[in-house]
């Protein structure tokens, strides 16, 4: 049986594919796939501007959502919903963006009751990732009365999702972003306050006024230094992402001086127990109505141009991927 596949190759040259595949990865589940997405990390590999692959070919794609098909392993029978993130697709592992793959059954999360595949790729690891930064600060001990958290990159996959976690947590949240004219996009999520990115791009002091309980950052690099500059003592920054950059030049100030705590949010390869504990916290907190107003939904045939706007800084909210089409 042959499937369609987004493949990407390097020889002669870099190249973009749809292609007909009928090979498919070691694993003791099959998955139909129904929807993929397109994340920044899927967006640096299509466009080539990254060394994100590091085997070839390679089906893109980090995220899978569908049925299973077959099943040699105890906990999936076939016709289960389920979701894949991470452990390497698209990178060592052909990927997500396809009809078909296989995957040992340990790497699999039964998607909730209440999401259905489409609902789990407009979440994807992006917003699989908000979650654990979400629960990393609340395991910190952060409560809404400590004060509000940022957001950085809010308008992007991680950041919509996490304002609008927080803000269903009760928290007042504060999202930075560098499209002041998605206000009203940020508000609609729950954001209390729209910051412009600008303002946090060039250096500033190691301390600045304390303002913020906690962050979660998916920037990186100059934004992330001047947003652990504001964190109040003994707060706490997740950082999860580097779309401004992978350097941190940051001083030591903060952490040794006002006590924050910086956790690092490993979504590649987090156990099964913190994938499950992830995704029941984003079942209970939102819905499928709460996903609409964030997927934008597109065909195999589209992700490249896709990728290009995303990389652009052109993207507001999420492209899912109807691999059918």
């Amino acid at each position: 049986m042959t499937y369609r596949a987004l493949l990407l190759t390097q020889s002669p040259e870099f190249t973009v594919q749809l292609a007909e595949l009928d090979d498919l990865p070691e694993g003791d589940v099959e998955l139909r796939i129904d929807y993929s997405t397109l994340n920044y990390k899927d967006a640096l590999a299509l466009c080539n501007t990254s060394p994100i692959v590091r085997s070839w070919p390679m089906v893109a794609g980090i995220d899978a959502a569908g049925v299973v098909a077959s099943s040699t392993h105890p906990e999936f029978l076939p016709g289960d919903a389920v979701v894949l993130n991470g452990w390497g697709l698209g990178e060592t592992r052909w990927g997500g963006l396809a009809q078909r793959t296989r995957a040992p059954g340990d790497w699999l999360v039964k998607l909730p009751a209440a999401f259905s595949p489409r609902d789990a790729a407009a979440i994807g690891t992006a917003g699989y990732t908000a979650a654990l930064c979400v629960q990393a600060l609340q395991r910190h001990g952060l409560a809404p009365d400590d004060g509000p958290i940022l957001v950085t990159g809010a308008t992007g996959g991680v950041g919509s999702i996490a304002v609008l976690l927080l803000a269903r947590a009760g928290f007042e949240v504060h999202a930075l972003t560098g499209k002041m004219p998605d206000q009203a996009y940020l508000n609609s999520l729950g954001a209390a306050a729209v910051l412009d990115r600008a303002e946090f791009a060039a250096p500033g002091k190691p301390l600045q006024k304390e303002r913020f309980a906690g962050v979660v950052d998916a920037l990186g690099s100059q934004a992330l230094v001047n947003a652990c500059a504001r964190v109040k003592r003994n707060g706490a920054v997740a950082a999860c992402g580097l779309a401004m950059g992978m350097d941190f030049p940051a001083s030591v100030a903060p952490f040794i001086l006002r006590g924050i705590t910086l956790y690092g949010i490993d979504s590649v390869y987090a156990g099964l127990a913190r994938r499950q504990a992830a995704w029941a916290l984003l079942a209970e907190r939102l819905s499928g109505a709460d996903l609409a107003g964030i997927a934008h939904e597109i065909g195999l045939s589209e992700t490249l141009p896709a990728a290009e706007k995303m990389l652009a800084g052109r993207m507001t909210g999420r492209f899912i991927v109807d691999v059918n089409r």
